[in-house]
């Protein structure tokens, strides 16, 4: 694909080094990775073109998968093709990769020590807060006044509390609702254009399905097949894979118990980089080292696939609304399944009054305020401490 012209045209080490840096110090979610690319290239440094930069964008947006991620692999893919994009994936995502592992090993180490479950302790509290006001911006943001997409979220919402897990099909479904509801109305402004009063329009979906979940020991094919369909199947950014992660890796496979998911949640939130690196700590506490290999090629595997491979071809037809139907659906029941995974995981890590509270001034402090995640997660971590203490 020919990339637009950009005022200036960076050397590729250069861009690459971009990518690595804000893999290493970009906090703040997707979002936040998002505006600092399209503050650093596209207004600051003008090493990409605003129409790039919102072709990648809406691109992310479309396609499963992590949204920074997504988007900046399809910035490298625009200033040098398929090795671009392969560069700056392994940029990007190699920093909190490393960190993770370093997390992972003195997680591993330390764990049973009262300190380090003191910290946790408060940090598990906190990521409850964080995943509350994560449903909540998200229902302001994709629901709007639709009666149709409040159904699909309320639905998606009781039947991931209900089950506590994720039910794959049911994405799919609300996708191919939504793109059938967007269909007959473009068909009926269409037949009403042409012949009024007449508007009625006969629809088929094939239907589209998803192989179970594997069984057995936590070998690395099935560590890596589980996060495959991770990154394959998960619509919407950053905290969205957490209620499909749940159900895999706690309800299925049996690889971690609640509190140890809360604290997975927890070392992405502290990590720079994209938040699914979540995936890195449970491949390591599942199979150790080669399994957070897996886990993390995995997951992003998909998702460098979902970029690269219709990126020559997104622009021709990324206006037609059955995509956007689509993904219309899929966005909300990503968020009702998020709803429903704060609440299952509520009821585990809210022990107490002080967790409690904790987690109701997490999300406070987020609904009015402007704070990092970060500061969060280190504050809540310092109350964890001290209640520690106080009830040692």
């Amino acid at each position: 694909m020919d990339a637009q012209p950009t005022t200036e045209r960076a050397p590729l080490w250069a861009f690459y080094a971009y990518f690595l840096r804000l893999g290493a110090t970009g906090f703040g979610g997707p979002i936040a990775l998002a505006g600092f690319m399209q503050r650093d290239l596209v207004e600051t440094r003008r090493w990409i073109s605003p129409e790039d930069y919102t072709d990648g964008l809406a691109l992310a947006q479309l396609a499963p998968g992590p949204l920074a991620a997504q988007l900046a692999i399809y910035l490298g893919f625009v200033r040098a093709g398929w090795a671009g994009a392969t560069i700056v994936a392994v940029c990007f995502v190699l920093p909190s990769f490393l960190m993770v592992w370093a997390l992972s090993v003195t997680y591993v180490r330390f764990g049973g020590l009262p300190w380090m479950q003191a910290l946790f302790y408060g940090i598990g509290a906190a990521v409850i807060g964080i995943i509350t006001r994560a449903a909540y911006k998200l229902t302001t943001l994709t629901l709007g006044r639709s009666r149709l997409l409040w159904a699909i979220f309320v639905v998606m919402a009781w039947t991931t509390a209900w089950t506590g897990r994720e039910i794959g099909w049911m994405f799919i479904l609300a996708g191919v609702l939504t793109t059938l509801v967007a269909t007959w109305r473009m068909a009926r402004e269409e037949a009403l254009r042409h012949a009024p009063g007449l508007g009625l329009i006969a629809l088929s979906a094939a239907p589209t399905t998803a192989g179970a979940a594997g069984t057995g020991a936590p070998a690395l094919a099935t560590v890596f097949w589980v996060f495959a369909k991770a990154g394959a199947f998960v619509f919407g950014s950053g905290l969205a894979i957490v209620p499909f992660l749940y159900g895999e890796v706690v309800q299925s496979q049996g690889w971690l118990n609640d509190r140890q998911f809360l604290d997975a949640v927890a070392i992405a939130m502290i990590t720079p980089g994209p938040v699914v690196i979540t995936v890195a700590f449970i491949g390591y506490l599942a199979a150790g080292p080669w399994g957070m290999t897996a886990a993390a090629v995995g997951v992003f595997l998909p998702v460098y696939l979902f970029v690269v491979l219709p990126a020559p071809y997104f622009r021709k037809y990324r206006s037609q609304p059955q995509i956007k139907g689509f993904v219309t659906g899929v966005s909300a029941a990503a968020t009702g399944a998020i709803a429903g995974a704060a609440w299952v995981l509520a009821t585990r890590a809210l022990v107490d009054v002080w967790t409690i509270a904790m987690a109701i001034a997490a999300f406070v402090i987020l609904t009015r305020w402007k704070v990092s995640e970060l500061w969060l997660i280190g504050g809540a971590a310092l109350v964890g401490l001290l209640v520690g203490q106080f009830r040692g």
